[in-house]
C-alpha cells in the first residue's frame, strides 16, 4: 500500500578510533587509555564527562582480534593468518568512554546478515566495576522498514544488531567472532559485515517517571472527544507543511496530531471508560477503552532526531508483538530512558526515520506513544520487515527469552490492542491475510493468514518476542476481545 510522506530531518552518526573517542554534537573527549583495573568510585565520577543535555552517540570502529577467543576465556589461540582474524574476529580491547547507558553493534549494508556472536561488557560509573560478558542479539535485521519503501531506501540505513540497556557507564569493552563453518582457524568461517562498529548511546535528560513508575493506564478522565481518527479502511488525514526546522515547531507538529485526545504539549493522553465516546463516526461498536498512553513529550523524544513528515498507510489490520530485547536490568523510573537511548539508535546509528515501533510497553505496564503521526492513525512503522504496511507494532522492553513477562505488561498489551484494533473494526481473536513484502520467511507477494494479534517471529523467522512473551498471546487475545465487549 502506498504511503504518504510528509516531513525529514537528517541521520547521521560518525567517529574514528584512531582519533581521541568524540561524542557526535560535541567538542569534548576521552583518551583512549590501556587496559587497567577499575578506579574507585569516586575516581570513576570524577573522570566520567557528564551526560549531554539531549543525548549523545559514540561510534567507534572495531578493529581485528586475532585473539578474541582467548583474551578473556584463557582458551589457547589456534593460528589465525591476520586476514582471517580481520574477517571473523573484530572488537575493542577495554577503554574509556564518554557516558552512555545503550550499546549496539551497526555495519555498513543493511541487507548483509551478521552470523556469529556479538558480546560487550560495560563498567559501572558509578562503582568502577566491569560487567559480565553480555550478548547482543544479532536479530535486528527483521526489525526495519519493508524493501522497496522510501525508508529503506534513503541511503542511511545500517545493519545492526538489538541494543542492550546497561546503566549509566564509562567503559567498554567489544568482541565480535564469526560462526565458524568448519575448523578453528578461521579459514572456513562466515566473514562478518564491512564497516562494523560500536555504538554508545546517551539518552540524554528527560521526564524519567517519578515514584517507581506508577502504571498510567488505569486512571480515566474525560476530554473532548477525539474527531480526526481515522475511520476503519479510510487514509487518516496528514499533519500540515512543516514551516520551519525548528525544535519547538516539530514538537509542536507531533502534538498536534493527537490534537482532541490531549491538550497541546500534554505529557499523557489520559485513559476513557468505555462509556466515553471516542467521537468516531462510522466506527465499528467494539472498541475497547482507551487505555492512558505517554506521549513523545511525556519520554522526552527530541524531535529534531526524526524525519519531519509522517508516513501513513490506510488501515491497522493486525498487531505485531515484540521484545526488545534490551534486558529487564530497568527500573519502569528509567523507561523513559531506555526509549530515548533505542530512539537515538533507530535513527542516529541505524538509519531509520524515527523510532520504529509504533507503541512501547514497560514492565509497570505504562503504554508509551512511539513512531510520531496519532496514536489512533494509521502510522507506517519498521517493526516486522515484510509486514509494516497496514499492521502496528508493540514493543515490550525487555527480554523474554528465559523469563516470564510481568502480568501488568501483558494486560496492557490487551488494553492497548483492544483500542487500537477496536478503531479500526478488527476482532482480537480474528485471523487477517497479510501480503508479505519479503521478509526472508515469506517471498514477496505471498498471501499470509495471521492471528490479527501476531508474535514478529509468526512474519519472520526470528526469536522475537521472546518464547515466554508469545506464550502470553493467546491470554491477550481473549482478553483484549473480551475488552471490545465481544
Amino acid at each position: 500500500m502506498r504511503a504518504l510522506l510528509v516531513t525529514s530531518l537528517g541521520v547521521t552518526c560518525a567517529a574514528a578510533l584512531t582519533l581521541p573517542l568524540a561524542v557526535s554534537g560535541s567538542a569534548t573527549s576521552v583518551p583512549d587509555p590501556a587496559p587497567a583495573a577499575a578506579p574507585a568510585p569516586a575516581a570513576a565520577a570524577a573522570r566520567a564527562p557528564a551526560a549531554e543535555p539531549r543525548g549523545s552517540t559514540q561510534s567507534l570502529p572495531l578493529r581485528p582480534l586475532a585473539d578474541a577467543a582467548s583474551r578473556t576465556s584463557g582458551e589457547p589461540t589456534a593460528p589465525r593468518s591476520s586476514q582471517a582474524s580481520s574477517a571473523t574476529a573484530r572488537g575493542l580491547t577495554p577503554r574509556d568512554a564518554h557516558r552512555f547507558s545503550l550499546v549496539g553493534v551497526v555495519w555498513d549494508d543493511v541487507d548483509t546478515e551478521l552470523h556469529g556472536t556479538v558480546q560487550v561488557r560495560t563498567r559501572a560509573t558509578a562503582t568502577g566495576r566491569w560487567s559480565g560478558w553480555q550478548d547482543l542479539e544479532t536479530h535486528n535485521a527483521d526489525h526495519a522498514a519493508d524493501a522497496g519503501s522510501a525508508e529503506r531506501g534513503s541511503g542511511t540505513v545500517h545493519g545492526s544488531t538489538a541494543p542492550l540497556w546497561v546503566g549509566d557507564s564509562d567503559g567498554v569493552d567489544v568482541r565480535v567472532r564469526s560462526e565458524d563453518t568448519a575448523s578453528r582457524d578461521g579459514a572456513d568461517a562466515v566473514p562478518l559485515p564491512e564497516g562494523l562498529r560500536v555504538e554508545l548511546v546517551d539518552p540524554g535528560d528527560g521526564p524519567d517517571r517519578p515514584g517507581g513508575g506508577t502504571s498510567v493506564t488505569g486512571a480515566s478522565a474525560t476530554v473532548t472527544p477525539v474527531s480526526s481518527s481515522p475511520k476503519p479502511g479510510t487514509l487518516p488525514e496528514t499533519a500540515g507543511s512543516p514551516t520551519g526546522a525548528a525544535v519547538g515547531t516539530a514538537e509542536a507538529e507531533s502534538s498536534a496530531v493527537n490534537a482532541g485526545l490531549a491538550p497541546p504539549g500534554a505529557t499523557e493522553i489520559p485513559a476513557l471508560d468505555k462509556a466515553e465516546p471516542e467521537g468516531q463516526a462510522g466506527a465499528a461498536s467494539y472498541v475497547g477503552p482507551r487505555p492512558g498512553i505517554v506521549t513523545r513529550k511525556g519520554w522526552g523524544a527530541d524531535e529534531s532526531l526524526r524525519e519531519r513528515t509522517f508516513a501513513y498507510t490506510s488501515t491497522v489490520k493486525a498487531a505485531f508483538v515484540h521484545h526488545s530485547a534490551t534486558g529487564n536490568n530497568y527500573t519502569c523510573a528509567e523507561a523513559p530512558s531506555v526509549l530515548r537511548s533505542i530512539y537515538r539508535y533507530h535513527v542516529k546509528s541505524s538509519g531509520w526515520r524515527d523510532f520504529g515501533y509504533n507503541f512501547a510497553i514497560d514492565k509497570c505496564g505504562n503504554i508509551y506513544e512511539g513512531r510520531a503521526g496519532g496514536v489512533t492513525k494509521a502510522v507506517l512503522g519498521a517493526h516486522t520487515l515484510g509486514f509494516n504496511t497496514n499492521t502496528m507494532g508493540i514493543v515490550v522492553l525487555g527480554t523474554f527469552t528465559s523469563t516470564n513477562p510481568p502480568t501488568a505488561a501483558v494486560n496492557a498489551i490487551s488494553k492497548l490492542t483492544a483500542w487500537k484494533l477496536g478503531l479500526f473494526g478488527r476482532n482480537p481473536k480474528g485471523k487477517v491475510t497479510l501480503v508479505s513484502g519479503g521478509s526472508g520467511k515469506y517471498a514477496k507477494g505471498t498471501s499470509v493468514k495471521l492471528n490479527v494479534i501476531a508474535g514478529h517471529r509468526d512474519g519472520f523467522a526470528t526469536e522475537c518476542p521472546g518464547i515466554r512473551l508469545y506464550n502470553k498471546l493467546g491470554t491477550v487475545r481473549t482478553t483484549a476481545a473480551a475488552l471490545q465487549g465481544r
